[in-house]
C-alpha cells in the first residue's frame, strides 16, 4: 500500500487470523462505512483465476449454525494501528470474466449483525434495570471480544418482581435498541483499540471531547481536503413537546424540549428557530425525568441544520478521520467554519490509494470558537 501506511486483514470462523499471501495479492479494493445511528458495514474485492482457492474459501461456514465468518481490517498509519471494521460476512458475489479471471465481492456488517440473528422473546429479567439487562446480554458475546461500557441513566428503574418482570421482545439487538430508545440513549460497536476487541456502548450520543485535527480548504499548501461542500437547511429543525401527566390530579402538561445539553453543545453561534412541532403523546406514561430525555433526543436528531460532504487524502490528511468524534473546519468562511460532529466516514481503499468521504453536522451557523484548533 502507500509509503507510510499498511493494512492488515484477519479472517477466519469466529477467531481471525491473518489471511495468506495469496489473498492479500488478490484483494484489489476495500470499502469500510461507519455511521452515527447506523451500523457499520465493509466491501472487500478480490481477483482471481477461476481455478484459485479463494473462490471456495468464503464458503467454509456455509453449514454452520449460526454462520460465522469474521473479518477484522486494520490501517497503520505511521505506526498507529486503527482498527475499521471487526465484522462477519453477510453477503458474497462471484461475477466470471471472459479471460479466466473471476470478481469476488464479499460484504459484511460489524459484529452487531451477529446479535441480531437469534429471537430470544420471553427471556425474563426479574429485578433488573435496563442497565443490567444490557450488561448481561452483552456478555453472552465476550467469546467475539465484546466489552460492553454502559452508562448508568439519570432515573434508574428498578421493577418490584411482585409487580413486573421484564420478559425481552425480539433480538438481542432489537431488545437493547428498544432499552436505549426508552432513555434517549444510543447504542453501537465501536471496534478496536486492540484486534479482535470491540466496544459495546450504550448511553447518551456524546458530541463534545478533544477534536480531530482541522480540515482545511482554500487555504493553499495547508490544505488538506480535495473537496468540502456545505448545505443549510432552517426548515428540519423540531421542536418536541413532550407530555407529562401529574400523577394526583392525572392533568396532563406540554413542556417543550430544547436540544441544548452538556452533552450536545451548541456548535453554531445562531441556533436554528425550529419551524415544525411534534407532540410526544407516548410520554405521559413516562416520568418526569424519562420523559425529557425522550425529548432531548428527539430534539437534537433535528438540529443540525448544516451538512457538510467532503472528500480527504489520508496520506495529506496525515491520520484517519473517525466518527462519531469532532473535527474543526478552517477557510470555509465566516458562517461555516467552527467545530463539527463526525456523523459518517467512508473508507476507500486501494493499491496505491486511501482516501476517505465523509459527512458533518452542526446544530448552527458561525463558529463558537475565536479560533479553530489546527
Amino acid at each position: 500500500m502507500l509509503k507510510g501506511i499498511h493494512l492488515t486483514l484477519l479472517i477466519g470462523p469466529v477467531v481471525a487470523t491473518p489471511v495468506p499471501q495469496v489473498a492479500l495479492d488478490a484483494l484489489t479494493s476495500v470499502q469500510v462505512t461507519t455511521s452515527a445511528g447506523e451500523r457499520s458495514g465493509f466491501q472487500l474485492t478480490f481477483t482471481l483465476s477461476n481455478q484459485s482457492p479463494l473462490q471456495t474459501f468464503f464458503l467454509l461456514t456455509g453449514g454452520s449454525i449460526p454462520p460465522i465468518l469474521r473479518v477484522i481490517l486494520i490501517a497503520t498509519v505511521s505506526g498507529t494501528p486503527n482498527v475499521l471494521i471487526d465484522g462477519v460476512v453477510t453477503h458474497q458475489q462471484v461475477t466470471p470474466a471472459d479471460n479466466g479471471r473471476s470478481t469476488l465481492t464479499v460484504t459484511g456488517q460489524d459484529l452487531s449483525a451477529v446479535m441480531d440473528l437469534i429471537d430470544f422473546s420471553g427471556t425474563p429479567f426479574p429485578a433488573m434495570p435496563a442497565e443490567a439487562r444490557v450488561m448481561l446480554l452483552c456478555a453472552k458475546y465476550a467469546f467475539l471480544g465484546i466489552i460492553p461500557q454502559v452508562i448508568p441513566s439519570v432515573l434508574i428503574d428498578l421493577p418490584i418482581p411482585t409487580e413486573q418482570i421484564p420478559t425481552q421482545q425480539g433480538t438481542d439487538l432489537s431488545y437493547i435498541n428498544s432499552l436505549a430508545d426508552e432513555v434517549g440513549y444510543v447504542f453501537y460497536l465501536e471496534p478496536g483499540p486492540m484486534a479482535g476487541q470491540s466496544i459495546a456502548y450504550w448511553g447518551p450520543e456524546i458530541k463534545v471531547g478533544a477534536p480531530q485535527p482541522a480540515l482545511n480548504i482554500n487555504m493553499d499548501a495547508h490544505t488538506n481536503v480535495e473537496s468540502l461542500d456545505f448545505s443549510f437547511d432552517g426548515e428540519s429543525a423540531m421542536l418536541p413537546i413532550v407530555m407529562i401527566q401529574n400523577k394526583e390530579t392525572k392533568a396532563i402538561i406540554g413542556i417543550p424540549v430544547p436540544p441544548i445539553t452538556p452533552l450536545n453543545p451548541p456548535l453554531g453561534l445562531i441556533p436554528p428557530i425550529p419551524k415544525n412541532i411534534e407532540y410526544q403523546d407516548y410520554t405521559a406514561k413516562y416520568s418526569p425525568i424519562r420523559a425529557a430525555l425522550v425529548g432531548i433526543t428527539k430534539a437534537s436528531k433535528t438540529a443540525d441544520i448544516v451538512t457538510a460532504n467532503g472528500t480527504l487524502d489520508v496520506t495529506r490528511y496525515g491520520r484517519i478521520l473517525k466518527a462519531r468524534q469532532l473535527v474543526g473546519v478552517r477557510g470555509a468562511g465566516l458562517a461555516y467554519d467552527g467545530l463539527y460532529y463526525v456523523k459518517t466516514v467512508k473508507h476507500e481503499i486501494k493499491r496505491g490509494e486511501y482516501k476517505q468521504s465523509f459527512t458533518l453536522t452542526r446544530n448552527g451557523l458561525i463558529s463558537t470558537l475565536p479560533n479553530v484548533p489546527a
